[in-house]
């Protein structure tokens, strides 16, 4: 894996490179410290993915109408006040536990 700061990451490298942390994790052969400092190096990528799509979100500009000359009239996106996305990300269960 690479070794560059999280906050230059292209989104599609950052969460193909924290889906093979995790599955380095999931696998349990990595040892404690390794296996800490995979966790912390994911803990980042997480971050700055969620941060990535919540600029996209803000950059998206919904069409409202057209203007007397038929150009398009466009605002910002508004996320709703219900749609946290800094919420915790959901315990992943792992296989035989029900």
């Amino acid at each position: 894996m690479s070794d560059f700061p999280t906050d230059h990451v292209k989104f599609e490298h950052a969460l193909a490179e924290l889906e093979a942390i995790v599955r380095e994790l999931e696998d349990g052969q990595t040892g404690l410290e390794e296996a800490l400092a995979r966790y912390e190096k994911g803990v980042g990528l997480l971050k700055r993915c969620y941060g990535q799509l919540r600029e996209a979100e803000q950059r998206i500009l919904l069409l409202t109408g057209v203007d007397a000359e038929g150009r398009p009239v466009l605002q910002p996106f508004e996320q709703p006040a219900g749609g946290e996305t800094d919420r915790p990300v959901a315990k992943r269960r792992r296989k035989g536990e029900e």
